[in-house]
C-alpha cells in the first residue's frame, strides 16, 4: 500500500489556526462504519449518539512546554528545539542531564555548539550516533531539567500547520481539561472537544470512562516519508495502564459492552496493551511503536472519536484501517464540501 493513496485535496483556508471562541462549540460528524453513511451534528449532541453501555477511554497526558529558544554562541541568534524526551548518556561528560530534541536547521547545530536559553542555562549538543544526518539532535545539561524548567523556558508546541506563534490562549486551549500527567510533545487532540460540563453530561447519562496514558511524541506526529507504508518505521512512545483501567476494559469486552476510544493515541495504548494469549488488556507502563493502517484487526475497540487528520499522516492510516479506507476518504470529502474545520482546532468525528 502506498502513502500517496491517502492523500487528499484541503483547501488552506480549513485548517483552524485558532480554537473555537468557545471550548466544546465544534462540529461533529457522524460515520457509521458498516454502511458509510454520514450525518452532521454539533458537539453538544454527542451524549445522544453514544450507547449508554458504553466505556469511554480517554488519554490523559499533559502537554509539555516543549518548543524552547536558545541562544546559540557562534551567532548570538535564536534556535528552535522541541524537546521530545530524556535519554541515557550517550558520551561520558560532565553533563547529568540529556534530552533528545528536534531542532530547526539541524545541519547547522554541531557537537560542541552552545545554546542559552531564558533563563540563563546553558547546554551542549553532543554526539550521539542516533542523531546522526537527522533532524535530531541530543543536548546536554548540567542539572537535571524540571517542569518548572519547561514552564519558565517553553512555549506551547503548536503543530507546523498552525501558521503563528502561540499566545496564552494556547496554554488553555492546547490541553486537555482532564490532562493530569504532564510528558507530551503535542497535544492528544480529540480531547479538546472535551468541557467539564460534558464530562459531566456523560457521567449523568451513566456513560462509563476510564484513563490511560501515551506521552504523545514522534510515533504520533512525524510525517510518512516512506513511499510503501510497509517501510515507515514507527518511533517508541511510552504509555501507562493503571489496574483500574485494565479491569473496566475486561470486564467490558467480558460482557459484550463497546470500547469507545477518545483519539488515536487511545487506540494505539489500547490495541498495545492487548494479550492476544490471555484475551486480556494489561495494565503497566511499556512502549509502543504500533503503526495501525489498513489491514489491521482491532482486538480492543469498537468506536472511535477522533479529529479530522493530515494527509498521508499515520493518523489517517488508523482511521482508514477502522473505518475502511474509501469511506474515510468519502467522509473527508464532505467535510471538506461542508467546510468543517480540520487538524488539532477543527472538528470532530465519531466513527460508530
Amino acid at each position: 500500500m502506498l502513502t500517496k493513496d491517502f492523500y487528499f485535496d484541503l483547501p488552506p483556508e480549513l485548517v483552524a489556526q485558532h480554537p473555537p471562541q468557545v471550548r466544546g462549540q465544534d462540529r461533529l460528524m457522524l460515520l457509521d462504519r458498516a454502511t458509510g453513511q454520514v450525518v452532521h451534528h454539533q458537539m453538544a449532541d454527542l451524549p445522544s449518539l453514544i450507547p449508554s453501555n458504553a466505556l469511554m477511554v480517554f488519554n490523559n497526558s499533559k502537554v509539555r512546554r516543549s518548543r524552547v529558544y536558545g541562544i546559540k554562541d557562534t551567532t548570538g541568534r535564536p534556535t528552535e528545539f522541541l524537546f521530545l524526551q530524556p535519554v541515557e548518556p550517550p558520551v561520558a561528560t560532565g553533563a547529568c542531564c540529556f534530552w533528545k530534541t528536534m531542532v530547526k536547521n539541524a545541519k547547522k547545530q554541531k557537537s560542541g555548539h552552545q545554546y542559552q536559553f531564558a533563563d540563563g542555562t546553558v547546554a551542549t549538543i553532543v554526539e550521539n550516533p542516533s542523531d546522526t544526518g537527522t533532524e535530531f539532535r541530543t543536548l546536554a545539561f548540567p542539572f537535571p531539567i524540571t517542569e518548572d524548567w519547561f514552564e519558565a523556558n517553553g512555549h506551547i508546541p503548536l503543530p507546523p500547520y498552525i501558521r503563528r506563534e502561540d499566545t496564552a490562549e494556547d496554554s488553555q486551549r492546547y490541553q486537555n481539561v482532564y490532562a493530569t500527567e504532564t510528558g507530551s510533545a503535542a497535544c492528544p487532540t480529540a480531547g479538546l472537544h472535551f468541557t467539564t460540563e460534558m464530562l459531566e453530561t456523560l457521567d449523568k447519562a451513566g456513560i462509563q470512562k476510564a484513563w490511560v496514558t501515551l506521552h504523545v511524541g514522534l510515533g504520533t506526529f512525524l510525517p510518512v516519508r516512506a513511499e510503501r507504508l510497509e517501510d515507515h518505521a514507527m518511533h517508541y512512545e511510552t504509555y501507562s495502564i493503571s489496574p483500574q483501567t485494565a479491569q473496566a476494559v475486561n470486564q467490558a469486552k467480558a460482557e459484550g459492552r463497546p470500547i469507545l476510544a477518545v483519539g488515536t493515541t487511545s487506540v494505539r495504548t489500547l490495541e498495545s496493551a492487548w494479550n492476544q494469549e490471555t484475551q486480556q488488556l494489561e495494565s503497566g507502563s511499556k512502549s509502543t511503536n504500533i503503526f495501525i493502517y489498513p489491514g489491521y484487526q482491532f482486538k480492543v475497540v469498537d468506536k472511535l472519536f477522533t479529529n479530522f487528520h493530515t494527509p498521508e499522516s499515520t493518523l489517517l492510516m488508523l482511521v482508514s484501517a477502522f473505518a475502511g479506507k474509501e469511506r474515510i476518504m468519502a467522509a473527508y470529502q464532505q467535510a471538506v464540501e461542508q467546510r468543517y474545520r480540520f487538524f488539532s482546532y477543527g472538528d470532530a468525528m465519531l466513527i460508530l
